[in-house]
């Protein structure tokens, strides 16, 4: 069976996993974490992907991005992993194959999604118990974000700008969103849409794009699915609003 083709919108945030193999270790020591993103900074530059969240933790890696042409994220992604697959099979003195497979990701409405996301990704050493607050795990950007320590990975999304007009108001007002948890709900479906690569957006934003790409973008109903006409206005305006839309 053919596997699903990665759903991609110009412009639109993406947030993406990638997992070792078998769910093992990727990073092993501070160096390894140091390097990882020291390439993911070099490049997310060469391939214009504007980085607005991460956390690496010991197995897997999470990104939210934003990138202008649809082959970027693929692209970065491709060439930071084999170089740093290369590292750690040297350094480490081991062979084969370091992660998953193709990492999984899914686009983010940005107006009723993108804040969430990102407070979904920072706080995964939180779930994962390994720290008590989110600014105690040194391998993410809830620092910069929330405390404004200083991250050249990091270009906040205009949405997080407009949290207050400095950046001290908005550092105070992106703390203030981690006062409360997530809702379980809600991390529940961050996870179904990243690991099924769907649309992570409200149900009329996602039949808009459902219904110009003339696929599926959210997690269906078991079964056959039905073949759905593509409005041809519908179309339009879905063009006119992201441009062109890969899948």
């Amino acid at each position: 069976m053919p596997r699903r083709a990665r759903l991609s919108i110009p412009g639109l945030p993406l947030h993406l996993i990638q997992r070792g193999n078998n769910r093992q270790a990727c990073f092993y020591a501070d160096e390894d974490y140091r390097f990882y993103l020291e390439w993911l900074a070099e490049y997310a530059g060469k391939f214009g992907c504007h980085l607005h969240a991460y956390v690496l933790m010991t197995n897997h890696v999470h990104l939210l991005l934003s990138a202008e042409r649809v082959e970027a994220p693929g692209a970065m992604m491709k060439a930071l992993g084999q170089r740093y697959v290369q590292y750690v099979n040297r350094v480490y003195r081991r062979s084969g194959t370091l992660w998953e497979g193709r990492f999984r990701s899914c686009p983010v409405q940005e107006e009723a999604y993108l804040l969430a996301c990102q407070r979904y990704i920072e706080l995964n050493p939180i779930r994962a118990a390994m720290v008590a607050h989110p600014a105690e795990y040194r391998w993410s950007s809830y620092r910069a974000n929330a405390q404004g320590e200083s991250d050249t990975l990091i270009r906040p999304h205009a949405l997080y700008e407009a949290l207050d007009n400095n950046p001290a108001g908005r550092q105070a007002a992106y703390r203030e969103l981690f006062r409360h948890e997530l809702e379980p709900g809600l991390v529940d479906e961050i996870r179904k849409a990243t690991n099924g690569n769907f649309l992570l957006g409200d149900r009329r934003f996602a039949a808009d794009v459902a219904s110009a790409l003339g696929r599926r973008v959210l997690p269906g109903k078991s079964g056959r699915p039905r073949k759905k006409a593509v409005e041809p206005e519908l179309d339009g305006l879905v063009r006119d609003l992201y441009g062109d839309v890969a899948v």
